[in-house]
């Protein structure tokens, strides 16, 4: 059976709030991050995110693992700016050769790798504290959602751990078959990309799928829809949104009190 459950503690002040309300919340408090390449405000950003994590219930290693692709993503944008970056003004730090790093790039590269992370964080931890059936009842009822829309992101949510599953069917059948790269990482990198497309033709094939069997039980029609799951949207929802404002325009003032802040835009 497959099944994507929230990984907090169900208890949680936080992990128990509306759906809709954490969502927005998170959109809040990251759109105030995009409006500055510096690194101060993403960086207290984190310390704050990094700071409320028990009120969701995450155990902080718990968040490292569903968080590395981020992290791995995050080090690669730091190693290509500081390599390849146009702008080489500051003070010079490393000349190896070709590879040239100076401050203003490590400035650029920190702010941008910061602000990654800063931005993609709230979704990671509204996500994996969310059920999915939830999220689809609160998109349906609070945000007023198109209910085929809502379903779809559900059977979307709860086809995940399908991919990973077909990940290793298809890398423990080429091995049956006596395809493997060994030690050569050209021949794995070969491997990955094949193994990747096979996997994303799967996934297409599988959404074709569903999308006619949604039609033909009519989610497509203009009928209302009922839903099991009252979600009631509360003041403390509010209060959510409202103090991820606070706390996404506090880390933007900080920057700007302090000197540091780099409008995305002039």
């Amino acid at each position: 059976m497959i099944v994507v459950e929230p990984v907090a503690a169900s208890g949680a002040p936080l992990a128990r709030r509306n759906p809709v309300a954490k969502l927005v919340a998170a959109l809040v408090f990251s759109l105030a991050l995009i409006a500055t390449l510096d690194p101060v405000a993403p960086a207290l950003a984190i310390a704050v995110e990094l700071a409320v994590l028990p009120l969701f219930g995450i155990r902080y290693r718990v968040l490292a693992r569903r968080a590395w692709p981020l992290l791995a993503s995050a080090a690669g944008i730091l190693i290509t700016l500081v390599l390849f970056a146009a702008d080489r003004s500051g003070r010079v730090l490393v000349e190896a050769g070709p590879v040239l790093v100076t401050s203003g790039v490590l400035l650029t590269a920190l702010g941008l790798v910061l602000r990654t992370i800063a931005v993609a964080l709230p979704g990671v931890i509204v996500f994996a504290t969310t059920d999915p059936t939830d999220l689809a009842d609160a998109l349906i009822q609070n945000a007023r959602a198109p209910a085929r829309f809502a379903i779809g992101a559900l059977a979307a949510f709860r086809l995940v751990p399908l991919l990973g599953q077909e990940w290793q069917m298809i890398s423990m059948a080429r091995r049956a078959r006596g395809v493997d790269a060994g030690r050569n990482p050209l021949a794995k990198l070969r491997l990955f990309v094949s193994t990747a497309f096979a996997l994303l033709v799967g996934a297409i094939r599988r959404g074709t799928r569903l999308a006619v069997a949604m039609d033909a039980r009519g989610f497509d029609a203009g009928t209302p829809r009922t839903t099991a799951r009252r979600q009631r949207f509360t003041t403390a929802d509010a209060l959510l949104i409202a103090g991820a404002a606070v706390l996404g325009g506090g880390a933007l003032a900080a920057s700007i009190l302090l000197g540091t802040f780099r409008p995305l835009i002039g």
